[in-house]
């Protein structure tokens, strides 16, 4: 909380040691200190630490955090007074869920017409404390929500299908906890495909509703890199074409960077199981990757576009579509010592792919007019990692004689061969 008066002096006692503000929701560690819920269980829960941040004493990994009302009292009370100087009163916090609340909460979860309405109520909880998430998944909500994602359907109760994966991200399930319920969840993999689609021809229904936002096109994404994170290798062989026609369709819209990355980290583990790779390419993906890239995208789309190309660019037609590409091989050409080392090793890899197995006269014209080999000639010069160092001399040496016009492949020989 801010003070508009900076006269005002607020008593220490009020003040949380962890986030500086007065506390709105006190409650006491068993070392005797008090701090803002929210900010001791992002401290135990999310940031695993298992001690007490004042005074370093050790604390059990399911510390019991008992709820200073008194306290809450006396800061309430003490705002009331001040509110001319700026400190408006916050309302009592809700009590904590306790199992036998989250378990009344997945029972009318079963129920249609309480669906909608006990959702929002569970996403407010979620919202209150890392305690509370805790709390619904080990009641079993995670798998409760996969069952109505999965259920339900989506054009009679898209408001249901919304909140019910904005409920699921918003738990924060761990890996450990999620692994279970999704790693052969081949029908959750359906269902959310169905989403994606919707999202590409969204609609508005006679009451105005939007059927399908770009929140839940959002959280969907969001979900769905949560799932291959842990996901084994029999989701990833049954995978289909119109899961990857649904994600690319994602990426060719254009969205926020949050959502452009969990897409690609979803191609990115997908590309080495079964025939993937060559789904992905029949959905699109090498032109619309190689346009993303021209938007000059920030480091680490960069790293995750060229590792998703590098895959791709192993099989035939995903060369011939990269090389059908106009820009093609001048963008990656173009990144390599711009972006980082792990985008240098894919951009190498791509390049050495096709030379190896493309390497056309006009695709190395082209590869010499773009100045892809007067970058491989500067890496060489550059600290790079022995791999990229010895595919980069492996290109330029195999090559050597259609490319022996270029100056910069004549210095490279004098240097090798004096």
């Amino acid at each position: 909380m801010v003070s508009m008066d900076d006269s005002v002096e607020v008593p220490n006692y009020f003040i949380c040691p962890i986030s500086l503000q007065i506390m709105k929701d006190p409650v006491t560690t068993i070392s005797g200190i008090t701090y803002e819920r929210q900010s001791i269980e992002r401290w135990l829960f999310t940031d695993h630490n298992t001690t007490c941040p004042l005074t370093n004493q050790s604390l059990p990994k399911d510390s019991h955090l008992t709820p200073n009302h008194t306290l809450r009292r006396l800061i309430q009370a003490w705002c009331t007074l001040n509110s001319l100087n700026g400190f408006e009163r916050f309302p009592t916090p809700r009590a904590p869920l306790d199992h036998s609340n989250a378990l009344n909460l997945l029972h009318d979860l079963t129920i249609p017409h309480l669906q909608l309405k006990t959702l929002k109520l569970i996403s407010a909880f979620a919202s209150d404390s890392e305690s509370n998430r805790r709390c619904m998944v080990r009641a079993g909500l995670p798998s409760s929500l996969i069952h109505l994602i999965i259920s339900i359907n989506l054009n009679d109760y898209h408001a249901v299908h919304h909140e019910s994966l904005h409920v699921l991200h918003s738990l924060k399930v761990s890996p450990d906890d999620l692994k279970p319920l999704v790693a052969e969840n081949h029908d959750l993999i359906e269902a959310l495909t169905l989403v994606l689609q919707h999202a590409s021809s969204s609609s508005r229904g006679n009451n105005g509703d939007v059927i399908i936002t770009t929140t839940t096109t959002t959280t969907t994404c969001l979900v769905l890199k949560s799932i291959f994170e842990v996901a084994n290798e029999k989701l990833f062989e049954r995978l289909k074409v119109e899961f990857f026609e649904a994600l690319i369709s994602v990426l060719r819209r254009g969205t926020s960077q949050q959502v452009t990355k969990a897409v690609l980290h979803v191609l990115l583990e997908s590309c080495p199981w079964g025939r993937n790779r060559t789904k992905i390419v029949d959905a699109g993906a090498v032109p619309v990757l190689i346009e993303l890239e021209l938007t000059l995208p920030e480091k680490r789309t960069t790293e995750l576009v060229f590792g998703v190309l590098d895959h791709l660019c192993s099989c035939a037609d995903g060369r011939a579509q990269f090389l059908d590409h106009a820009a093609g091989v001048a963008v990656v050409s173009k990144r390599i010592l711009r972006v980082s080392p792990g985008a240098d090793d894919r951009a190498v890899r791509i390049l050495s792919s096709v030379c190896k197995y493309s390497a056309t006269n006009d695709v190395l014209q082209e590869m010499l007019r773009v100045g892809a080999v007067s970058k491989l000639c500067f890496l060489l010069q550059a600290n790079c990692s022995n791999y990229v160092r010895e595919r980069t001399r492996w290109i330029l040496k195999v090559h050597s004689g259609v490319w022996k016009k270029s100056s910069c492949i004549n210095a490279y020989l004098l240097t090798r061969y004096p």
